[in-house]
């Protein structure tokens, strides 16, 4: 039998040091259905990562203490898995970008940022079936 209710909607995480962003981003995320833990620091974020079932992750390149690269590795270290969507309002190196799925100019978040979070979220679970039939295909 094939469920007819629509799958749950993907946990979010959006990190920024700017309150105001961070503010931003979940409104947008919430108007769209998405839960959202947010987190102000690289630290509660890495707390949150580590502690709850979160899909994906949107954090910004600029923070203070640790910045999205240094962040964006340690989460790798985590949650290998992850989804990892990076935002900037300026330049980002191509080190930092090499350890997220996806970048996002700040100033195009508003338009790139749900079609973005639905394509890779939904590559994500897909991959995940496959997985799970490659392993189920081994035990056999």
């Amino acid at each position: 039998m094939i469920p007819t209710y629509p799958p749950a909607k993907k946990i979010i995480l959006c990190i920024d040091s700017d309150e105001t962003i961070l503010r931003y981003e979940k409104a947008l995320l919430e108007r769209s259905g998405y839960p959202v833990f947010t987190a102000s620091s690289a630290r509660q974020a890495l707390r949150i990562v580590t502690m709850c079932k979160c899909d994906a992750v949107i954090l910004d390149y600029e923070m203070l203490g640790m910045n999205g690269q240094d962040l964006a590795s340690e989460i790798r270290l985590i949650r290998p898995d992850l989804v990892v969507i990076m935002l900037s309002g300026g330049e980002v190196p191509t080190q930092a970008l090499a350890l997220v799925d996806a970048f996002v100019p700040k100033l195009e978040a508003s338009r790139q940022l749900l079609p973005m979070i639905a394509e890779l979220c939904s590559q994500s679970r897909h991959a995940t079936r496959k997985e799970q039939s490659v392993q189920r295909d081994d035990r056999q």
